[in-house]
């Protein structure tokens, strides 16, 4: 007979709350929660703890903090809560000696539909790179990353309308339902694991998810209206595409490609960083110029300054 199943969960962001909610109020036995130590952060240099840690202290589950996931007193904290499943959502790398531990195994939830967007920034990537659907994947951890036996997917699409933002909260829920049914399967044993090297062949164009860094966030100017415009939603609320003004950076957080753009004239700047041709009236609207037309800012910060609308912004700062 099947052993009930006795469950560890890590996990450290927003998006791996409901995930964890959804097994507690499903009745399921959570015997550990798995998330990253404190952190001073901000002005103040606070401590911040995580949102998977807030959740646990409130819920009164049992918390591990480890520094090390190698840690061995950590391994044996782990080994000491004879839990039989292991569930990873928005955590870090795991050494084999942690995910090889439980008896049935340990599986992730990553936000895209592999073997599509492996990797660290799947949202921000699909995104960036026009995708009109993706989703969210359950899958059993093993060396390499991101390629284990895929277990469950489901899709959404990405409306035009959509940033990095928007995205994440529609797979986090819907993710949190992906590992509700992924457990039920496992406990069941009615899912039938299915290798990624099924669906990839050599003629699989794969497309990949790198951790975004800060040059990938710089607007050129010099690509189409289309590229930048899913840059922009791709990198929107966080970690944000940017361009100079005046020697600081502007943060970009929403746009639209214009409609109007042979009727505007163009400002040009002097900046050594990255030129940009701006056209505004001073009081509406603000625009930029592209390689086949004009983008225009909805939605900015200068560096300093706080987040606001254009017709804001314009109110306090005069183009030349």
């Amino acid at each position: 007979m099947k052993r009930a199943l006795r469950i560890v969960f890590m996990g450290t962001p927003d998006f791996a709350v409901p995930s964890l909610d959804i097994l507690v109020r499903n009745g399921y036995n959570v015997v550990g929660v798995v998330t990253a130590p404190d952190k001073h952060a901000g002005r103040g240099q606070q401590i911040q703890q995580s949102a998977i840690k807030k959740y646990a202290v409130e819920n009164k589950l049992h918390l591990l903090q480890p520094e090390k996931l190698k840690d061995e007193q950590f391994i044996q904290t782990l080994k000491t809560l004879d839990a039989n499943l292991f569930i990873v959502v928005a955590f870090r790398m795991l050494p084999e000696v942690v995910w090889k531990m439980p008896e049935y195994g340990t599986f992730n939830l990553h936000a895209s539909l592999l073997p599509q967007y492996r990797g660290a920034a799947p949202i921000n990537w699909a995104v960036i790179n026009g995708e009109k659907e993706t989703g969210a994947t359950t899958f059993f951890l093993k060396h390499e990353i991101d390629t284990g036996n895929i277990l469950l997917q489901e899709k959404i699409s990405i409306d035009d309308t959509d940033n990095a933002g928007s995205v994440h909260d529609k797979l986090m829920n819907l993710g949190s339902l992906l590992v509700l049914k992924t457990v039920q399967g496992i406990e069941s044993n009615s899912i039938t694991e299915k290798p990624q090297t099924s669906i990839v062949n050599s003629s699989t164009a794969l497309k990949h998810a790198p951790k975004i860094f800060k040059e990938h966030c710089l607007i050129d100017w010099n690509k189409s209206t289309i590229e930048i415009h899913h840059l922009i939603r791709g990198l929107s609320p966080y970690p944000t595409a940017f361009t100079y003004l005046d020697g600081k950076v502007l943060k970009i957080f929403a746009a639209q490609i214009s409609q109007q753009a042979t009727e505007r004239s163009p400002i040009k700047t002097t900046e050594t960083i990255a030129p940009i041709i701006f056209s505004t009236d001073n009081k509406s609207y603000l625009s930029c110029k592209c390689a086949d037309g004009w983008i225009d800012i909805l939605e900015l910060q200068l560096e300093g300054k706080k987040k606001m609308y254009v017709q804001e912004f314009l109110r306090g700062y005069t183009f030349k």
